[in-house]
């Protein structure tokens, strides 16, 4: 995935309303862009950070800038727009590269299913084969020698999509939890149970049941991102 037109550069005043963040351009004027994630961003917005936005060309827009990537002091590349981890793990199925999800004849999106009224992230589909249900999680949590975590802030709706994925393999389906590293100082990936214990709990019985995990870790540049390796997933 490249960024076309280029990402433009500024640093990060603050973050507010968390739909919102001020920036200040290289010519000392400032700006208000849109940032497209609902997280805690824990470690991801501090004021001062280098923030990499794109712009849109749509005239309704109120914010024409988007942020898309956080440079940290330490020169860690996070992308922080969570749209970004679908369109990532849709180009690498696409182009065979997330060993276990190759060979599919057809790719849907945002198709509707379960008891609790969800719309999977990815559907995978092929004669002879089971479909393929795939939820996509953005990990950007690092919270010490190359250990990120997922989720940074308690989540309902994570929890919903764990026990949907958890009935669809009872159903006989396949169901893959994709955990997507989009932050470059994360080595390896685990729930956080300190944080949402609930989720946990979860995903442990999830797995238990069936549920697949799989942890892709993109490379990221204020030029392009692709996902580039798997990492592992591990229980603390």
């Amino acid at each position: 995935m490249k960024f076309d037109p280029p990402l433009e550069s500024a640093i990060l005043l603050c973050r507010y309303k968390r739909f919102l963040a001020d920036i200040q351009l290289p010519d000392n004027s400032t700006r208000t862009i849109h940032c497209a994630n609902t997280g805690a961003m824990t470690g991801c917005a501090e004021p001062g950070d280098t923030v990499w936005f794109s712009t849109s060309d749509n005239k309704k827009r109120k914010y024409p800038n988007s942020w898309e990537l956080t440079e940290t002091h330490e020169g860690q590349m996070i992308c922080v727009n969570t749209v970004r981890a679908n369109q990532l793990m849709m180009e690498a199925i696409k182009a065979q590269r997330i060993e276990g999800l190759n060979g599919y004849e057809e790719l849907h999106t945002e198709v509707r299913y379960g008891q609790e009224n969800s719309r999977i992230d990815i559907l995978l589909k092929s004669k002879g084969r089971k479909d393929c249900y795939i939820e996509v999680k953005s990990v950007t949590l690092l919270e010490h020698n190359g250990q990120g975590y997922f989720p940074d802030a308690v989540t309902t709706r994570g929890q919903k999509h764990l026990r949907e994925l958890a009935a669809l393999v009872t159903e006989g389906k396949r169901a893959v939890l994709v955990f997507a590293v989009l932050h470059s100082g994360i080595n390896r990936v685990s729930a956080a149970k300190h944080i949402d214990a609930v989720y946990n709990q979860l995903l442990i019985e999830a797995e238990q049941t069936g549920v697949e995990i799989i942890c892709c870790k993109a490379e990221l540049t204020s030029q392009k991102m692709s996902i580039k390796s798997v990492v592992p997933f591990s229980h603390f």
